[in-house]
């Protein structure tokens, strides 16, 4: 194949070519895997990008699939080699594809569009200054095809790349495009409409010049007639409410009421568009009181009809199948599960932490996209919560008439909506809780499942009244038909009880232990039946019934009948098994529950979590290993990957780290549930767990190392013996990371090192170097979410001051004042007492820091609610001793202290 500057194809390897794509179309299965052979060896030649190129744009005779195979083919070779291609290539496509951007081929048109925009991606338009001008001198031209197609083509790259045009480009483009707000055509509106939301969503700054003669053009397009124009023009209303909304204040009423007429569009695209509105509204409380009030008569029952599921919905949810309990769940059913690392010696709170993320799942959680229904469900409980419980009264006569309908799909869409506004009208809805609940407790028995399913959610919103004193009958009623219902026969009935019923037990507390056996009964007959979406439910539900009755589950003896299970299901599954994530945090969370009645599973807890741990992290050095030996076959080839490396290389993927942060925090509560007798199960295999340990602590992932450090310090509280051979190697690491930018890893880091030397004792001396100076500089810098951290510095520090005092001692003086003030606040137990007992220690090698500092160590030492025996006797004699060295002036130095500062001490004290 030719590489000259003025390519021409030859007319053999164009032949070639042709007759591989027209083969593409074959349905004979030997045939396409001998055509995807050839074009993975074609793919290594540079030169078939422009073969590909030229049948796409340059052989109108062709036919259309031919040419479509052709552009297909060569966008996935520019997204996944364009690297790899040389500069000669890379302008001869550039140039060809700007060339065809006009084909009278609608098809054509729109695949060199993708073909542009997949060429930004990795040019911008700093590689490729001739892009905007030739898209923009199009718009110029009286030829359709290619004012059509510049315009398709400029959609598609603001749509995925908005963000990476300068000002002066936004500027070029946005003027054309406003101007063909007013074209004849249709579709020219639409997707140059299109083209400035998706400026107005990615730059909306850059969008302000242009905003009066935006909406100027805008208004005009308010009656047009186009279904996407339609939906465009809303998606656009909605945009500058959020970016713009001073712009349009004085016009918003008019705008909600006609955002309200499109709400109710027959077109569920525009009616979605159009909803998009009310959710941007309520970001602005104020305005959006002003605006609304008028209209909530007229709005409320709007969006109850969008709430009403459509045949489509119904369709894709399988409605109509009420018995699927033994249709198994495929992968993509499945939502992935996050586990935050285990924290030591307190809680850290990050700052990128979102409450929010913590919130009970949708009302109307399915495999389904976002859709009408729920953005109507979103903006209800939204705009409920501005308006509170005034709303309710233009709620209610929809309401009651949508919960008697004898049409299902309308009840079902009422009790949503009760569900929807449970929070923002609580106290207006108090008054019909009496007449509601025993409604919502019979709608569980509704015969379609999808009303059973939403019955469970909405009553769950309402568990905060049932279960208060003096409703034992409807509390009663309630769990027994949500038990009921966890057994369901559809798994969409079952998953919304499951996790109503753990709500339930939240609210109820102790008021579920009269009902245990039933509860674990159900729990029991639901592992039977269950398929792996719900039973992650099921464990979670098992998880808050330990919580909220640990204790009385081993009284009762039920552990057993819930644990057993669990611990089955662990042994069946490997380390690359999604279902092993929520098993091992149920199992976390009953160790949390019943501590040490755990014991009895644990060796093969224990055992099971060892093994995953060394699983993953063999896969990810075996991945580790076949990556760099693939970077060097590569670069072999001159740096040119065959199309099966690209493909390994796109399939490569390290294991889930996030079952590693798992495995070491049950561990760690293991460890601590069972105490000393966890020594057996660690000393295993030649202490191959603290074997492991040491690539924990050494990974790249923060949280691998924050819950490593985590397992090290409850080792070495139970079983130091087991891990003293190993801190030569535990902690260097471990003072590395007393400076990590990672609050959790470096207060775990301190917390072990801590534990460490209160079990080495002076043998922490070789250490100190590596740690001393940054545990000060840690505890005295400021950063937010760091209290903990601080705490667990001073502490560490007060253990090593007792370990090692007279190498510390000498250095009392530039920490103590911060040491008090942080230590002060901490709550009493063990912990604080060896830090007070090893600042007692410096300061009795000290003494002239008691006299620099004496207010600041008497107000942390009174901190105390009862202090200790030791730290009493220990701090005692320093007063007395001191006071003694103060001699007649003590009267008057004691004066000065504030009155209950003085009174604590004399107290406790006697001085």
């Amino acid at each position: 194949m030719s590489t000259g500057a003025l390519w021409q194809p030859s007319e053999n390897d164009l032949n070639q070519v042709l007759l591989l794509l027209q083969h593409s179309q074959s349905p004979d299965n030997a045939t396409q895997k001998e055509v995807q052979q050839r074009l993975d060896d074609l793919n290594m030649n540079p030169e078939f990008c422009r073969y590909l190129m030229h049948v796409l744009a340059e052989m109108p005779s062709q036919v259309e699939p031919v040419r479509a195979v052709a552009g297909l083919l060569l966008k996935n070779c520019i997204k996944y080699r364009w690297q790899y291609l040389p500069s000669e290539v890379h302008e001869f496509l550039k140039i060809r594809c700007l060339g065809a951007i006009g084909d009278e081929s609608v098809m054509v048109r729109r695949t060199v569009g993708i073909i542009l925009t997949t060429i930004f991606v990795y040019e911008g338009t700093a590689n490729w200054p001739a892009l905007i001008p030739t898209l923009l001198a199009a718009f110029q031209g009286e030829q359709y095809s290619a004012l059509e197609g510049a315009l398709g083509a400029l959609n598609k790259i603001c749509e995925d790349s908005a963000e990476r045009f300068n000002a002066e480009e936004v500027n070029q483009i946005l003027h054309p495009c406003i101007m063909f707000f007013q074209s004849s055509d249709a579709k020219l509106r639409a997707l140059a409409l299109s083209t400035v939301n998706s400026i107005i969503l990615m730059q909306n700054e850059a969008v302000g010049p242009y905003l009066d003669q935006f909406l100027s053009n805008l208004s005009a397009l308010l009656g047009d007639a186009d279904h996407e124009v339609q939906k465009q023009l809303c998606r656009a209303l909605t945009l500058l409410l959020e970016c713009h909304i001073e712009k349009i204040a004085v016009h918003l009423p008019n705008i909600a009421g006609f955002v309200l007429t499109k709400t109710q569009d027959p077109s569920h695209e525009i009616a979605l568009e159009a909803c998009e509105f009310w959710l941007a509204l309520s970001e602005n409380t104020d305005i959006c009181k002003s605006v609304l009030a008028p209209m909530l008569p007229n709005l409320f029952p709007v969006l109850l009809r969008c709430m009403q599921y459509t045949a489509d919905d119904i369709a894709i949810l399988k409605g109509d199948v009420e018995d699927d309990r033994n249709v198994p769940d495929r992968d993509e059913d499945i939502k992935p599960r996050f586990h935050k690392g285990r924290t030591q010696g307190g809680t850290i709170v990050n700052p990128s932490d979102d409450p929010e993320d913590d919130d009970e799942d949708d009302s109307d959680d399915t495999v389904t996209d976002w859709n009408l229904r729920k953005c109507a469900a979103a903006s209800l409980d939204v705009l409920s919560s501005i308006f509170g419980d005034d709303c309710l009264a233009f709620l209610l006569p929809t309401l009651r008439e949508c919960i008697s309908s004898p049409n299902w799909v309308v009840k079902e869409s009422g009790i949503l909506a009760i569900g929807a506004v449970a929070e923002g009208c609580q106290a207006a809805m108090t008054p019909h809780l009496p007449e509601l609940i025993p409604f919502l407790i019979n709608a569980l028995s509704e015969p379609k499942a999808l009303v059973r399913s939403i019955a469970c959610w909405t009553v769950s919103r309402y568990c905060y009244y049932v279960t208060e004193p003096g409703r034992d009958e409807i509390f009663t009623a309630l769990l027994r038909n949500l038990l009921e219902r966890i057994l369901d026969n559809n798994k969409r009935v079952q998953e919304a009880a499951c996790s109503a019923f753990a709500t339930f037990e939240e609210e109820a507390a102790s008021g579920i232990l009269p009902y245990l056996r039933d509860i674990v009964g159900t729990f029991v007959e639901a592992f039977k039946i269950y398929q792996a979406k719900n039973l992650l439910i099921l464990y979670d539900a098992i998880g808050t019934l330990a919580d909220s009755a640990g204790d009385q589950l081993i009284e009762m003896e039920l552990l057993p009948y819930l644990v057993n299970p669990i611990v089955e299901k662990l042994m069946t599954l490997s380390h690359e098994d999604r279902e092993v994530y929520p098993v091992l945090e149920c199992l976390s969370t009953i160790t949390l529950a019943v501590s040490g009645a755990i014991k009895p599973y644990a060796p093969v807890v224990f055992r099971q979590c060892r093994n995953f741990i060394e699983q993953n992290l063999c896969k990810c050095m075996e991945i580790g290993t076949e990556a760099s030996k693939m970077r060097e076959a590569i670069q072999a080839n001159n740096g040119i990957p065959t199309e099966q490396q690209l493909q390994f290389m796109r399939t490569l993927e390290q294991p889930d780290k996030e079952l590693l942060v798992i495995a070491l925090d049950l561990l760690s509560e293991l460890t601590e549930a069972i105490g000393v007798e966890a020594g057996p199960l660690i000393a295993e295999g030649d202490t191959r767990l603290l074997q492991l340990l040491f690539f924990c602590i050494n990974d790249i992932n923060a949280e691998v190392r924050q819950s490593a450090f985590a397992l090290i310090g409850d080792i070495a509280r139970t079983c130091f013996p087991l891990l003293h051979p190993f801190c030569q190697l535990y902690m260097p690491v471990m003072a590395n990371n007393i400076k990590s930018d990672n609050v959790s890893v470096c207060n775990n880091a301190v917390w072990g090192i801590g534990e460490i030397a209160m079990r080495m004792g002076a043998g922490i001396k070789q250490y100190l170097h590596n740690i001393f100076n940054d545990l000060i500089i840690v505890m005295l810098r400021e950063r937010p979410a760091a209290k903990t951290l601080q705490e667990n510095c001073a502490i560490t520090l007060g253990r090593i001051g007792m370990c090692c005092p007279t190498e510390i001692a000498p250095t009392l003086n530039t920490f103590v004042r911060q040491w008090c003030f942080i230590l002060r606040t901490v709550r009493d137990n063990a912990e604080k007492e060896s830090a007070f007992i090893g600042l007692g220690m410096l300061i009795r090698l000290n003494p002239p820091t008691l006299h620099d500092h004496f207010i600041f160590i008497t107000d942390a030492v009174c901190s105390w609610t009862v202090p200790t025996p030791n730290v009493k006797t220990l701090f005692g004699t320093l007063f007395v001793e001191y006071r003694t060295s103060v001699g007649d002036n003590w009267g008057a130095f004691i004066q000065q202290f504030p009155s209950n500062l003085r009174d604590k001490l004399l107290e406790q004290y006697g001085i």
